[in-house]
């Protein structure tokens, strides 16, 4: 799944091919999703494209009259063309640019979404409960240990919890554990203060790194322009279970942990 520096590279991407440009049609060809695509988003004529910005895992089309909210699901990616190909089964939805530029969002598993609001994206019901993003500077060691408290699910699920902080997926919650070398299934109210300290410096560290590179590779996913991300090659623990530590004292393990496969090594986290 695209997890949050896959989503930002996405939105790098595609901003110099939209932003300042103008949408003059949009085609849908599967209009079921998630959920419906809404019937304004196809009625779109000639629309300019102030912004493309990212809250979380959504892709926020800022346009004269409105925003399209654009989730990528399990599978989903854009790609860019001048002269595009015949679309596939998979090809959704295409989006024609003013300028003569194409770009097609394709989805085989259809787990994404196209959403549309006149209002402010930011208060729409898919948005407003989510809590700051990693880069904010609310989020840190003080503010994950306040929210902690009590709380005896793990502390993987903790992080997860897009109410607690947004973008943290399974792949990254894995490594910034291993980074700050505290066991995945330790139950988020018992960890102190300095521990989430360490914590949330190694979620930005390591989201900020994937970003850099283009986010981690994964089997469907590619950026905006096609490229794969090569951030896989420097992951740590998450799919390696069986294979050596980086600290050398043991293997790294696999448990599942809110029903996701999650990597751990139980000499270098408790």
């Amino acid at each position: 799944m695209p997890e949050l520096p896959e989503v930002e590279t996405t939105r790098r991407g595609l901003a110099p091919l939209v932003e300042g440009r103008t949408v003059k049609s949009i085609t849908v060809r599967q209009p079921l999703l998630r959920w419906p695509i809404p019937d304004p988003v196809r009625a779109l004529r000639n629309e300019p494209v102030r912004t493309i910005e990212r809250r979380a895992k959504w892709l926020i089309w800022r346009l004269e009259t409105g925003s399209l909210l654009w989730h990528l699901g399990m599978s989903g990616s854009f790609r860019g063309w001048r002269d595009a190909p015949s679309p596939g089964p998979h090809d959704h939805v295409d989006v024609e640019i003013a300028d003569g530029h194409l770009i097609r969002y394709t989805d085989p598993r259809r787990f994404g979404a196209l959403l549309w609001t006149r209002d402010d994206p930011l208060a729409h019901p898919r948005l407003a409960g989510l809590g700051p993003e990693p880069f904010d500077a609310r989020f840190n060691g003080a503010y994950l240990w306040r929210l902690a408290r009590g709380r005896r699910a793990p502390v993987k699920t903790f992080l997860m919890d897009g109410r607690v902080v947004v973008g943290v997926g399974n792949i990254y919650a894995c490594e910034a554990l291993f980074d700050a070398g505290i066991h995945p299934a330790r139950a988020a109210g018992r960890i102190s203060r300095v521990r989430y300290q360490a914590l949330a410096e190694a979620v930005v560290r390591i989201l900020r790194r994937a970003i850099e590179v283009g986010g981690t590779s994964l089997r469907d996913f590619t950026v905006g322009d096609g490229t794969p991300g090569y951030f896989g090659q420097s992951l740590q623990v998450y799919g390696r279970a069986g294979q050596p530590c980086p600290c050398g004292r043991q293997s790294i393990r696999r448990v599942v942990i809110g029903q996701r496969s999650t990597f751990y090594c139980a000499g270098c986290q408790r």
